[in-house]
């Protein structure tokens, strides 16, 4: 009852689009995605790198580095900066389930810097009942995950950081979901993340080249019932690359590609019996099963290349005041069948920054004609560079 009712909330709000057919000659070629416990966790926040393709790990140093990859703070060029963004989740499925982000940073001098986001995520109002149908009352469901980081320069060219951070889900509200009472699931986690820039040419053009790799939320299972099970929490392996040129004074471009993989068991294949006859058993400890998500899948090779979504984008600026944007994501139709092209915008003046971008699915309808639940989604964020009010200028590193 547990596992089904943690595999209701996640498909909920969590972006998988079924696809009908089902090749039934090969069994390996059937949906077979990975569910894990608080899905919010990997939804971009960020209107920016929503314009393109949700790309990030590699991008420009921003307030909004923390999701994609905290390392990148210590080559941010101001001393401070706070950005909020807030995105209207699966609008075209259901009107009230909203994500909001808030995160921020300081240099503590040219080598350091230390940053937060917080992380809110609602599901909108949710009325249960009993078996007959009668109103057991209303809940709204919510969780937030507090996270903080820590990034660090060694050398000119490389920085790393270290996360940490906390997380609650409540998304019953103490309800009694068939014989077992519920509650609110708690977890911490961590992330490792390494970010490297290079200056190179391409022809007659100076450009930069950069790298990024960030694991996320290593942490410990959630459960939402006293019972010894618990479910993963969806830690992930993202690794990605850009190059950015400025073409002159005042027009610059960059390109960029990231790669992602879920780093827990895929679900195996079992005979009618329960015994697994392909894949792995996922009952395992976090760290095997990171370790274990690298040749778990039942299909084998095949089937794990299928578990790495890829997206692009392409952002342009002009004047550093201008920008456009745009990308493309895809998953597989076998593991969660998300893909969408994406157009976004940004301004720049003074200290504000504003950011804006809109999801456009590869399919708007599904086969029974129903209405795609990433249509529409739109994305806006504010950001803040406060180090640019200030004179003074960030203090040399004297270690």
């Amino acid at each position: 009852m547990k596992k089904g009712f943690v595999l209701l909330i996640s498909m909920l709000y969590f972006t998988i689009i079924v696809k009908a057919q089902i090749d039934f000659i090969d069994r390996y070629e059937e949906l077979n995605t990975i569910t894990t416990a608080v899905p919010f966790l990997i939804i971009s926040p960020d209107a920016k790198a929503g314009g393109m393709g949700d790309v990030g790990v590699a991008s420009t140093p921003d307030a909004m580095s923390m999701h994609w990859n905290p390392a990148k703070y210590a080559f941010v060029d101001d001393q401070a900066g706070v950005a909020v963004c807030y995105t209207p989740w699966l609008k075209s499925l259901i009107p009230d389930i909203d994500l909001s982000y808030l995160s921020g940073y300081t240099k503590r001098n040219e080598n350091e810097a230390f940053a937060f986001a917080l992380r809110y995520f609602t599901l909108g109002e949710i009325k249960f009942t009993d078996n007959s149908g009668n109103s057991l009352g209303s809940f709204n469901p919510n969780e937030l995950a507090l996270s903080t980081a820590y990034s660090r320069k060694l050398s000119d060219n490389m920085s790393t950081a270290i996360a940490l951070r906390y997380i609650y889900s409540n998304l019953t509200g103490g309800q009694q979901v068939g014989t077992l009472p519920t509650e609110a699931g708690q977890s911490i986690a961590g992330d490792v993340s390494a970010f490297y820039l290079q200056p190179i040419r391409l022809g007659s053009q100076n450009a930069d080249l950069s790298i990024g790799l960030n694991i996320s939320n290593i942490g410990s299972k959630i459960a939402y019932t006293e019972t010894t099970t618990r479910d993963f929490i969806p830690t992930n392996m993202r690794f990605g690359s850009a190059v950015t040129t400025a073409i002159d004074d005042y027009n610059k471009i960059s390109i960029e590609i990231d790669f992602n993989k879920l780093l827990v068991p895929t679900p195996p294949q079992y005979d009618s019996d329960g015994e697994i006859i392909a894949g792995m058993n996922p009952d395992v400890s976090v760290v095997s099963g990171i370790f274990q998500s690298f040749g778990d899948a039942p299909g084998g090779a095949k089937e794990e290349f299928r578990e790495i979504i890829y997206s692009f984008g392409t952002e342009y600026w002009y004047d550093e005041q201008f920008a456009v944007r745009a990308g493309y994501f895809h998953e597989a139709p076998t593991k969660g069948d998300r893909q969408f092209f994406s157009l976004g915008a940004g301004l720049r003046y003074n200290v504000f920054g504003l950011d804006f971008s809109y999801l456009i699915p590869v399919r708007s309808r599904d086969e029974a004609g129903a209405v795609n639940p990433l249509s529409n989604t739109l994305r806006f964020a504010l950001t803040f560079d406060f180090g640019a009010l200030q004179e003074k200028p960030i203090i040399p590193n004297e270690s």
